[in-house]
């Protein structure tokens, strides 16, 4: 596999035509090498428009909707970070180049492992992994400019929602299948907040039993 060619085509094919016209965002899956946090067994898949799997029933999300999501949370250099579902630690990395700390918090001990040596491969130090509930966010380590949840869920719960600095910005998946929504959520004052709809997608939900019950 030619590796420059296929992340050429990612972005020039998947992910420009999404409307990601920042400049950073492009420049980030140049630089965050996306097939160095992929399983081996799904290398050659790496820069695929599709979910790869991961430990314990997880996914790694679509290149098009990691690049949606990124440009929409409008990371910059000062931010603290709150990821919900570190998964292979690739979102974790570009939020990390991004910003100034993330904490990102991973319900699954293989994923935390698999993204714990991903990180130190690729350099990254300033993300502290945790191996928790992402139900209930990280209140310890509260408020956080930005706030990414990496998979779906019915709603966001509003313990995650309070977490948030006002102003500061959220990005998820919710909704019911066949059709959930992508949502941008700000925090505009102490009990205010303003969504937004991205997109509609169709993306797994974050570990649960069913999905009136989650599990973290």
């Amino acid at each position: 596999m030619n590796l420059d060619q296929a992340r050429f085509n990612m972005i020039e094919q998947q992910i420009r035509p999404c409307n990601i016209f920042n400049n950073e965002i492009i420049s980030l899956f140049h630089l965050v090498k996306r097939e160095k946090f992929v399983p081996k067994n799904y290398y050659n898949i790496a820069f695929s428009d599709l979910e790869i799997p991961l430990p314990g029933g997880q996914t790694m999300l679509a290149p098009r909707v990691e690049a949606i999501l990124l440009q929409a949370l409008n990371v910059n250099k000062s931010n603290k970070i709150l990821e919900i579902g570190s998964g292979s630690g690739y979102i974790t990395a570009c939020l990390a180049k991004m910003g100034d700390f993330v904490y990102a918090i991973e319900i699954n001990e293989d994923n935390k492992q698999l993204a714990a040596q991903n990180l130190i491969y690729a350099g990254i130090n300033n993300v502290s992994l945790i191996k928790g509930n992402g139900i209930h966010g990280l209140a310890t380590k509260a408020p956080f400019d930005r706030i990414f949840i990496g998979g779906a869920l019915l709603d966001i719960p509003q313990e995650i929602k309070s977490q948030l600095k006002i102003g500061g910005k959220l990005v998820g998946i919710i909704g019911q299948l066949p059709i959930l929504h992508a949502v941008l959520i700000e925090r505009v004052k102490e009990n205010e907040y303003l969504q937004t709809i991205l997109f509609e997608t169709k993306v797994n939900y974050l570990i649960h039993e069913n999905v009136n019950k989650f599990k973290f």
